[in-house]
Protein backbone atom coordinates (compact mmCIF):
# COMPACT_ATOMS: atom_id res chain seq x y z
CA UNK A 1 0.00 0.00 0.00
CA UNK A 2 2.91 2.34 0.77
CA UNK A 3 4.28 1.59 -2.48
CA UNK A 4 0.93 3.10 -4.53
CA UNK A 5 1.78 5.77 -7.09
CA UNK A 6 -0.59 9.04 -6.84
CA UNK A 7 -3.09 8.89 -8.95
CA UNK A 8 -5.56 11.70 -9.51
CA UNK A 9 -8.33 9.51 -11.17
CA UNK A 10 -10.05 8.86 -7.24
CA UNK A 11 -12.05 5.77 -9.02
CA UNK A 12 -8.88 4.35 -9.93
CA UNK A 13 -7.51 5.21 -6.16
CA UNK A 14 -10.57 3.66 -4.99
CA UNK A 15 -9.64 0.26 -7.58
CA UNK A 16 -6.17 -0.15 -6.13
CA UNK A 17 -7.14 0.51 -2.08
CA UNK A 18 -9.45 -2.30 -2.85
CA UNK A 19 -7.23 -4.63 -4.57
CA UNK A 20 -4.60 -4.13 -1.87
CA UNK A 21 -7.12 -5.27 0.23
CA UNK A 22 -8.26 -8.45 -1.31
CA UNK A 23 -4.63 -9.45 -2.09
CA UNK A 24 -4.12 -8.82 1.57
CA UNK A 25 -6.44 -10.85 2.42
CA UNK A 26 -6.14 -13.95 0.43
CA UNK A 27 -2.30 -14.08 1.48
CA UNK A 28 -3.24 -13.47 5.06
CA UNK A 29 -6.10 -15.53 5.56
CA UNK A 30 -6.48 -18.15 2.73
CA UNK A 31 -9.80 -18.97 1.01
CA UNK A 32 -12.15 -20.22 3.63
CA UNK A 33 -14.04 -23.62 1.14
CA UNK A 34 -18.06 -23.68 2.70
CA UNK A 35 -19.40 -26.30 4.60
CA UNK A 36 -21.28 -29.29 2.79
CA UNK A 37 -24.65 -30.12 3.66
CA UNK A 38 -23.90 -33.25 5.28
CA UNK A 39 -20.85 -32.02 7.39
CA UNK A 40 -20.81 -35.67 9.26
CA UNK A 41 -20.25 -36.95 5.70
CA UNK A 42 -16.19 -38.26 5.87
CA UNK A 43 -13.93 -40.49 4.42
CA UNK A 44 -14.86 -43.84 6.02
CA UNK A 45 -18.69 -43.03 4.62
CA UNK A 46 -17.31 -43.03 0.60
CA UNK A 47 -15.66 -46.31 1.75
CA UNK A 48 -19.07 -47.51 2.22
CA UNK A 49 -20.53 -46.38 -0.58
CA UNK A 50 -17.87 -47.62 -2.59
CA UNK A 51 -18.25 -51.24 -0.79
CA UNK A 52 -22.24 -50.50 -1.53
CA UNK A 53 -21.29 -49.75 -5.47
CA UNK A 54 -19.16 -52.80 -5.67
CA UNK A 55 -22.25 -55.10 -4.03
CA UNK A 56 -24.65 -53.54 -6.50
CA UNK A 57 -22.31 -54.21 -9.63
CA UNK A 58 -22.08 -57.98 -8.52
CA UNK A 59 -25.98 -58.09 -8.12
CA UNK A 60 -25.80 -56.66 -11.61
CA UNK A 61 -23.51 -59.06 -13.52
CA UNK A 62 -24.34 -62.16 -11.22
CA UNK A 63 -28.79 -61.82 -9.96
CA UNK A 64 -28.19 -64.88 -7.52
CA UNK A 65 -29.55 -65.16 -4.23
CA UNK A 66 -26.23 -64.87 -2.34
CA UNK A 67 -26.23 -61.62 -4.43
CA UNK A 68 -29.09 -60.22 -3.31
CA UNK A 69 -28.83 -61.05 0.40
CA UNK A 70 -25.09 -59.75 0.35
CA UNK A 71 -26.32 -56.59 -1.25
CA UNK A 72 -29.19 -55.52 1.52
CA UNK A 73 -27.07 -56.39 4.20
CA UNK A 74 -24.31 -54.03 2.68
CA UNK A 75 -27.25 -51.25 2.91
CA UNK A 76 -28.56 -52.18 6.12
CA UNK A 77 -25.02 -51.59 7.43
CA UNK A 78 -24.42 -48.72 5.79
CA UNK A 79 -27.77 -46.97 6.81
CA UNK A 80 -27.01 -47.81 10.30
CA UNK A 81 -23.65 -46.48 10.68
CA UNK A 82 -25.08 -43.61 8.50
CA UNK A 83 -27.24 -42.93 11.24
CA UNK A 84 -24.66 -43.48 14.31
CA UNK A 85 -22.48 -40.51 12.56
CA UNK A 86 -25.21 -38.09 11.99
CA UNK A 87 -25.78 -39.07 16.01
CA UNK A 88 -22.52 -38.52 16.66
CA UNK A 89 -22.53 -35.36 14.91
CA UNK A 90 -25.51 -33.68 16.46
CA UNK A 91 -24.40 -34.60 20.22
CA UNK A 92 -21.45 -32.75 19.66
CA UNK A 93 -22.95 -29.49 17.85
CA UNK A 94 -25.82 -29.98 21.15
CA UNK A 95 -22.40 -29.89 23.48
CA UNK A 96 -21.01 -26.82 21.33
CA UNK A 97 -23.94 -24.97 22.00
CA UNK A 98 -23.86 -25.85 25.76
CA UNK A 99 -20.45 -24.98 26.18
CA UNK A 100 -21.45 -21.62 24.24
CA UNK A 101 -24.46 -21.17 26.80
CA UNK A 102 -22.41 -21.72 29.76
CA UNK A 103 -19.43 -19.28 28.85
CA UNK A 104 -22.04 -16.41 27.74
CA UNK A 105 -20.72 -16.74 23.77
CA UNK A 106 -24.05 -15.29 22.74
CA UNK A 107 -23.35 -14.88 19.14
CA UNK A 108 -22.03 -18.67 17.98
CA UNK A 109 -24.75 -19.69 20.33
CA UNK A 110 -27.38 -18.40 18.12
CA UNK A 111 -25.71 -19.31 15.27
CA UNK A 112 -25.77 -22.61 16.08
CA UNK A 113 -29.67 -22.57 17.12
CA UNK A 114 -29.79 -21.17 13.99
CA UNK A 115 -28.50 -23.74 11.92
CA UNK A 116 -30.59 -26.08 13.19
CA UNK A 117 -33.83 -24.23 13.18
CA UNK A 118 -33.38 -22.73 9.82
CA UNK A 119 -32.38 -25.63 7.93
CA UNK A 120 -34.03 -25.45 3.77
CA UNK A 121 -35.37 -22.25 3.49
CA UNK A 122 -37.57 -22.31 -0.17
CA UNK A 123 -37.46 -18.75 -1.97
CA UNK A 124 -40.35 -17.50 -3.21
CA UNK A 125 -40.43 -15.68 -6.36
CA UNK A 126 -44.34 -15.37 -7.02
CA UNK A 127 -46.02 -11.83 -6.83
CA UNK A 128 -49.26 -10.19 -6.94
CA UNK A 129 -49.96 -8.04 -9.76
CA UNK A 130 -52.02 -4.92 -9.93
CA UNK A 131 -55.44 -7.24 -10.19
CA UNK A 132 -54.22 -9.20 -7.14
CA UNK A 133 -53.73 -12.11 -9.29
CA UNK A 134 -50.53 -14.27 -8.51
CA UNK A 135 -47.44 -14.06 -11.36
CA UNK A 136 -44.93 -16.37 -11.71
CA UNK A 137 -43.70 -15.60 -14.83
CA UNK A 138 -39.79 -14.07 -14.49
CA UNK A 139 -40.23 -11.74 -17.56
CA UNK A 140 -43.60 -10.52 -16.13
CA UNK A 141 -42.21 -10.10 -12.70
CA UNK A 142 -39.52 -7.95 -13.64
CA UNK A 143 -41.78 -5.93 -15.65
CA UNK A 144 -44.01 -6.05 -12.29
CA UNK A 145 -41.48 -4.73 -10.07
CA UNK A 146 -40.29 -1.88 -12.64
CA UNK A 147 -43.40 -0.36 -13.13
CA UNK A 148 -44.02 -0.12 -9.22
CA UNK A 149 -40.35 1.67 -8.49
CA UNK A 150 -40.75 3.85 -11.79
CA UNK A 151 -44.04 5.36 -9.98
CA UNK A 152 -42.77 5.46 -6.68
CA UNK A 153 -39.74 7.35 -7.28
CA UNK A 154 -40.76 9.86 -10.41
CA UNK A 155 -42.93 12.09 -9.05
CA UNK A 156 -44.98 13.66 -11.77
CA UNK A 157 -47.48 16.63 -11.46
CA UNK A 158 -44.76 18.80 -9.84
CA UNK A 159 -46.01 22.49 -10.96
CA UNK A 160 -44.25 25.07 -9.02
CA UNK A 161 -41.08 24.85 -9.11
CA UNK A 162 -38.43 26.79 -7.78
CA UNK A 163 -34.61 26.85 -9.23
CA UNK A 164 -31.55 27.65 -7.20
CA UNK A 165 -28.23 28.13 -8.72
CA UNK A 166 -25.10 27.81 -7.22
CA UNK A 167 -21.65 29.35 -7.29
CA UNK A 168 -19.45 28.55 -5.07
CA UNK A 169 -15.27 27.99 -5.58
CA UNK A 170 -15.25 26.58 -1.64
CA UNK A 171 -15.93 23.19 -0.51
CA UNK A 172 -19.19 22.44 0.27
CA UNK A 173 -17.74 20.37 3.09
CA UNK A 174 -14.23 20.81 5.26
CA UNK A 175 -11.55 18.34 5.17
CA UNK A 176 -11.53 16.08 7.46
CA UNK A 177 -8.05 14.95 9.31
CA UNK A 178 -6.33 11.66 9.54
CA UNK A 179 -7.18 11.24 12.53
CA UNK A 180 -10.81 11.55 12.28
CA UNK A 181 -11.09 8.89 8.97
CA UNK A 182 -8.92 6.37 11.74
CA UNK A 183 -11.50 7.02 14.47
CA UNK A 184 -14.54 6.42 12.05
CA UNK A 185 -12.98 3.79 11.18
CA UNK A 186 -12.47 2.77 14.62
CA UNK A 187 -15.90 2.93 14.80
CA UNK A 188 -17.23 0.83 11.86
CA UNK A 189 -19.09 -1.85 13.59
CA UNK A 190 -18.19 -5.96 12.85
CA UNK A 191 -19.85 -8.77 11.94
CA UNK A 192 -21.62 -7.00 9.41
CA UNK A 193 -22.24 -8.22 5.54
CA UNK A 194 -19.69 -6.57 3.02
CA UNK A 195 -20.69 -4.02 0.11
CA UNK A 196 -20.04 -4.96 -3.53
CA UNK A 197 -16.56 -4.40 -3.22
CA UNK A 198 -16.89 -7.46 -0.52
CA UNK A 199 -14.95 -5.96 2.17
CA UNK A 200 -15.79 -6.31 5.46
CA UNK A 201 -15.11 -3.67 8.14
CA UNK A 202 -12.50 -6.10 9.69
CA UNK A 203 -10.22 -6.07 6.96
CA UNK A 204 -10.05 -2.03 7.07
CA UNK A 205 -9.86 -1.85 10.67
CA UNK A 206 -7.08 -4.55 10.96
CA UNK A 207 -5.00 -2.64 8.11
CA UNK A 208 -3.30 -0.42 10.76
CA UNK A 209 -2.08 3.15 9.56
CA UNK A 210 -1.18 2.74 6.31
CA UNK A 211 -4.67 1.85 4.86
CA UNK A 212 -5.64 4.85 7.42
CA UNK A 213 -3.95 7.39 5.36
CA UNK A 214 -4.58 5.66 2.06
CA UNK A 215 -8.53 6.17 2.53
CA UNK A 216 -7.58 9.76 4.32
CA UNK A 217 -6.14 10.64 0.80
CA UNK A 218 -9.26 9.34 -0.86
CA UNK A 219 -11.73 10.81 0.55
CA UNK A 220 -9.12 14.25 0.28
CA UNK A 221 -8.78 13.78 -3.20
CA UNK A 222 -13.46 13.33 -3.48
CA UNK A 223 -14.02 16.56 -1.65
CA UNK A 224 -11.62 18.48 -3.58
CA UNK A 225 -13.18 17.09 -7.09
CA UNK A 226 -16.77 17.10 -5.83
CA UNK A 227 -17.05 21.13 -5.67
CA UNK A 228 -15.36 21.58 -9.13
CA UNK A 229 -18.10 19.11 -10.70
CA UNK A 230 -21.00 20.79 -8.57
CA UNK A 231 -20.71 24.34 -9.80
CA UNK A 232 -22.99 26.00 -11.86
CA UNK A 233 -25.92 23.24 -11.72
CA UNK A 234 -29.68 23.49 -11.30
CA UNK A 235 -31.48 22.74 -8.10
CA UNK A 236 -35.18 21.98 -8.79
CA UNK A 237 -36.79 22.80 -5.18
CA UNK A 238 -40.78 22.08 -4.64
CA UNK A 239 -41.74 25.48 -2.91
CA UNK A 240 -44.08 23.25 -0.64
CA UNK A 241 -40.58 21.57 0.91
CA UNK A 242 -39.09 24.12 2.17
CA UNK A 243 -40.50 23.20 5.65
Amino acid sequence: MENLNDDKDVNRTNENINENIQTSEKESLGLHELEQNKPWFDEECLGFLDQRKRSKMQWIQDPTQSNVDDLNNVRCEICGHFRNKKKAYLRAKIGELETNSNIQNIRDLFRGINDFKMGYQPRCTIVKDEKGDLVADSHSIVAKWTKYFSQLFNVHGVKDVGQAEIHTAEPLVNEPSASEVELAIDKLKSHKSPGIDQIPAELIKSGGRTIFLEIHKLITSILIVAPCISLNYLISIPTDAHT
